[in-house]
Formats: structure tokens, C-alpha cells, sequence
């Protein structure tokens, strides 16, 4: 029997493997859906619903540590969820001392878009064309009226909430209802504006406010990242795929890690080699197109690991840029403190457990030049009611002294663009292999002066606020976060019009090989203080609306 070739192979599940077998099989086209991961059954893994006393550890266990030490850095990987995340002894990767990176990941059927923070923004030619306006780097090579009709698709299948508030510099998206702020933050919105001009609204998230495209509202039950047995949260198994398996033309085989593009003498691609996750045979699938969307590294780990005569150096690296420029956002600056204004918090507990928090756009270097550093940061955060439950006494003493000692709180925390350099890159160690003989990463990346000089603005920025709005004992933090943590990482197969320094062309298709296409996050110029997966997502679903007419008239 001949082995079957599949108009196009997608590799990775997720954000962005979810939207492109969606639209290709939507297309007409036969797609193999390839996950390195297991598929998961939401009746028996989802644990949404599940209360800590069920739980051996009542969910407070860190037995994964010894074979998850940087997973369980991750505040979504817990006793409840652990096993969606990837077991670090068998998934290495290497890192300069002075160098640390946290690479989080999850290997199952729909990646990270299971346990995600949902948090969606368009990005503006603020960001897309940011170099032609401070001078450093590289412009993108697409505008946001290239992208504009493509988020408007994705925001209208997936649904997000979130306010309309008619800032140019971030775009409004096709919006559900908006969760309600809380009174501390509408007292911060009130503040930040009065005296600062700054916007405070509702973050904008892939959560429905109402019913959606056959799926309910959420009912704020709260833990998201442990799965979401109502799918009232985007994640791409019970949305971009399952829409993509109606098709009938969709194969999705998870438990298989992709190693390499196969390519044939002509170096073109042919297909993909892959191994079975469970018994470790080798296998391989054709096809006429290939689609990377396996996430940022690992994306970029198949192609430097693609290499043969015709490609020595990895699959679509003539130019030497693949691997390089890698990016993740600085975050943890900021600051928290006490809303006294509001009293004491109310006699009960068991308030919904929104999903969500504010947000604060980026304010420096939009209409004026900021002197201490290049482009910005956001804010995200929240207000909400507390309770002193470390009170001493017993009994009706020890309840009387945690409503008496109740206080509003207040906490902002900075997300900061990381700027692309050069030298915050990642290679091939070829003398360590993981558990399925495939070489790992080496990952070598550190923050630089810009983005610490905005740790500290985040700081004071964000006392100042929360001092308007008549908050005290204010802390500031300037402590920030290891790269990596932010779980935002981009850049490493830049796109660009010149495939002498860049990867991908405009429409995320490899320079060198015309039927390769990388859509994740690696295919980031710069990294923009919003969170980047609508932007991945729309980007995909441009690149296969470009793919498909390039097929049809046989340029692939």
C-alpha cells in the first residue's frame, strides 16, 4: 500500500496548530496534525472542578519537583495538573550559568493553550513599525492593516471579552461584554487618569462573558489552568481542532515528536521525521507542505536540527540569523498596597472568582520620548477584598479577629518588552540528547540595561498610582523575573523581506525552502509589551490563507 501524502503536515497542537489545521482542512486540504504529547479525555483530566480534600496532597503536593525542577516554577503546574507539563529529566535543555532560562512547557494535545492567562491584545503599528520610530532594531515586515482583518476572524470564532476604550496605540478587538472591575479598580481608573492620563480597564481574555459559537459562559469557578470542563476558555482541542476534525479531513496523531524536515534532493521538504513518544520507534510522514507550530524553540530546534548537505546548517539558516534574536518579556516590577478608602472588607467570603484583571496600557514612549529607555510596558494586576487568616485565637475569637483585621489590597505588575539582540540566542548541543535521541537546546539569553531601567519605572509608576487612588503602605517591588518565566518567548526565525537577515518572508514562509512555514512565536521581529498569542494566532491564520492560493496555483 502507498504511503499516504497529506497536502500539508502541522506540527504542534496548540494556539497556532490548532488555527492552522482549522483552516486548512476548512480549505479543503488533507492535514496530518502532529502532537508530541498525549490526548487528553477532559472528563477524567480536567480538574476545574475538583476540591483540594480529593487530592492526596489537598493540592498543596511538590512531588513533581524532581522531575519537573523548572515546571513547577510555573504557577499553573500543580499537584492538580502536573502531568501536562513536561517531565524536565527527559526534555532537557542547557543554559549558562550566569544565564538562566525557565523553559515551561506542556507536551499534550492542545500545549499551553490549557493552562494559559487567556490575556489577548492586538499590538498597533506602535509596535510593528517601532524601529522606523526609536531607531533600534528592525521594522516587522507587515503592518496592522495587514493583520487587522485576521485578528477581527480569530477574536470572532474564539470570543473575547474586554472594553472598548479607543486607544490607537492598542487596537479594540470584536469585544463580549466586559468582566466588571472591582471598587478598588475603579477607584485606580478614576485616579490613573485624573492625575496621570493613564487608561485602567478590564484585561482583555479569551473568556466568555456570554455564550459563544455553541459554548458557554463562563460561571468564574476560578482555577482555568487546570482545565476547563465547560470550554467557556479558548484552548485549541475543543475549539480550532475539534473544528478542523468536522472537516473530515483532519488526522491527528499526538505521542509523536518531530525530530526533522525531511528533504528531498532538490531540498525541498517532503515530509517530517518523528518518534513514538511511547515505545520510541522511528517513523516519517510526507507531505506536501509543512507547517511548524510547535512553540518558539521547539520550532526553532526542528530546523537547526534539519540539517543535511543541501542545508548544513539547519533548514532555512542561509542568512545565519536562525536561532538568534530571542526574546521573553521582563515582568515582576511593580508595586501593592493597602485601599483603606474602602473599609474593611465584607462579613462573608465566597466572592465569583474572576478570571481576569485590570489592565494598564502601555503609556511611555506613545506620543513622547521617554530619556531612561526604549518603548514600554503594560501593567496587569487586580483589587480585591482580604482577609487576615493568620489571626491569632481559637474559635469565635479567631473569626471575630479575621473580619476585624480585613483590608482591601491593591498590587500592579509590570510586563515590559524585551529588546532583540543579537547575542540571546539558541543552538544545538549536539552532545546531549533528550529521552528520544534528539539533540537539545542550548539556550543563551540575559536581560539587558533597557529592560532593567524599566523595572524601576515600573516600580515607581506604580506606587504613584496606587497612591492616587489613596492606597498606603505601599510596597515597590524591582526584583524581575528570570527569562523565560514570562512564558512570552519569541523571536529566533525572525520574519523580514530580506533573506539575508531573516528567516521567513511577510507571510511566514521559509526564504529558503518555499514549502516550509514557521507561524509561532519564533517568527516574532520584536517583542511588544502585549501578551503574543492573538497576535500568533492571527499571523497563522494570514499564512494559511497565503499557503492555500500558493498551492492552488502550484508555486509550492
Amino acid at each position: 500500500m502507498a504511503e499516504k501524502i497529506y497536502d500539508a503536515i502541522v506540527v504542534g497542537s496548540g494556539a497556532t496548530g490548532g488555527w492552522a489545521a482549522k483552516e486548512l482542512t476548512e480549505k479543503g486540504m488533507e492535514v496530518l496534525l502532529l502532537e508530541a504529547g498525549r490526548r487528553l479525555d477532559p472528563a477524567k483530566d480536567f480538574a476545574d472542578h475538583k476540591r483540594p480534600y480529593e487530592l492526596e496532597f489537598r493540592g498543596k503536593g511538590k512531588f513533581f519537583q524532581k522531575t519537573r525542577p523548572v515546571q513547577s516554577k510555573c504557577y499553573a503546574c500543580t499537584e492538580y495538573n502536573y502531568s501536562f507539563f513536561v517531565d524536565d529529566l527527559q526534555n532537557p535543555y542547557v543554559t549558562l550559568n550566569d544565564q538562566p532560562f525557565d523553559w515551561i512547557r506542556m507536551r499534550v494535545v492542545g500545549g499551553r493553550t490549557l493552562s494559559w492567562g487567556r490575556q489577548s491584545y492586538r499590538l498597533s503599528d506602535l509596535d510593528f513599525k517601532a524601529a522606523g520610530r526609536d531607531g533600534y532594531g528592525d521594522n516587522w515586515p507587515i503592518s496592522y492593516a495587514d493583520l487587522e482583518p485576521y485578528y477581527d476572524k480569530v477574536e470572532l470564532f474564539i470570543g473575547i471579552s474586554g472594553q472598548t476604550e479607543n486607544l490607537p496605540h492598542l487596537p479594540d478587538s470584536k469585544f463580549l461584554p466586559p468582566m466588571p472591575l472591582t471598587c478598588g479598580e475603579q477607584l485606580l481608573r478614576k485616579a490613573a487618569k485624573a492625575k496621570f492620563g493613564r487608561t485602567v480597564t478590564i484585561g482583555r481574555a479569551a473568556v466568555l462573558t456570554k455564550h459563544h459559537n455553541g459554548r458557554f459562559a463562563c460561571h468564574y469557578c476560578g482555577p482555568c489552568e487546570h482545565g476547563c470542563i465547560t470550554n467557556s476558555y479558548f484552548s485549541s482541542p475543543l475549539t480550532t481542532v475539534a473544528a478542523a476534525q468536522k472537516t473530515g479531513r483532519l488526522t491527528l496523531q499526538p505521542n509523536s515528536v518531530v525530530s526533522h524536515i525531511v528533504v528531498d534532493n532538490r531540498g525541498k521538504a517532503k515530509g517530517v521525521a518523528y518518534v513514538d513518544q511511547t515505545s520510541r520507534a522511528a517513523h516519517a510522514a510526507s507531505g506536501k507542505v509543512v507547517l511548524l507550530c510547535a512553540s518558539t524553540l521547539e520550532s526553532t530546534r526542528i530546523l537547526l536540527n534539519s540539517s543535511s548537505s543541501k542545508y548544513p546548517n539547519g533548514l532555512g539558516n542561509s542568512s545565519g540569523v536562525l536561532g538568534h534574536y530571542l526574546m521573553d518579556h521582563i515582568m515582576w516590577g511593580g508595586a501593592r498596597g493597602r485601599l483603606p478608602v474602602l473599609g474593611k472588607a465584607s462579613p462573608h467570603w465566597g466572592p465569583p472568582r474572576r478570571p481576569n484583571g485590570l489592565y494598564i496600557p502601555r503609556f511611555r514612549n506613545v506620543s513622547d520620548k521617554f530619556p531612561k529607555f526604549l518603548r514600554g510596558y503594560g501593567f496587569q494586576g487586580g483589587s480585591g477584598q482580604n482577609f487576615n487568616f493568620g489571626a491569632t485565637g481559637f474559635g469565635a475569637d479567631y473569626k471575630r479577629k479575621v473580619k476585624e483585621e480585613a483590608y482591601w489590597s491593591i498590587s500592579l505588575g509590570g510586563f515590559g518588552e524585551c529588546l532583540a539582540r543579537w547575542d540571546n540566542f539558541v543552538e544545538l548541543d549536539k552532545d546531549r540528547k533528550d529521552a528520544w535521541g534528539i539533540p537539545v537546546l542550548k539556550i543563551h539569553c540575559a536581560y539587558g540595561k533597557n529592560e532593567k531601567a524599566m523595572v524601576l519605572d515600573m516600580a515607581d509608576t506604580a506606587a504613584e498610582m496606587i497612591e492616587a487612588a489613596g492606597g498606603t503602605e505601599i510596597a515597590r517591588r524591582t526584583a524581575h523575573n528570570t527569562p523565560g518565566l514570562a512564558i512570552h518567548e519569541v523571536g529566533t526565525a525572525r520574519m523580514g523581506n530580506d533573506p539575508k537577515t531573516s528567516v521567513l518572508n511577510r507571510f511566514n514562509q521559509v526564504h529558503d525552502v518555499k514549502n516550509v512555514f514557521v507561524t509561532d512565536g519564533s517568527c516574532y521581529v520584536s517583542s511588544p509589551c502585549q501578551n503574543p498569542t492573538l497576535t500568533m494566532m492571527a499571523i497563522t491564520v494570514r499564512a494559511c490563507d497565503y499557503l492555500v492560493e500558493e498551492a492552488r496555483a502550484g508555486r509550492l
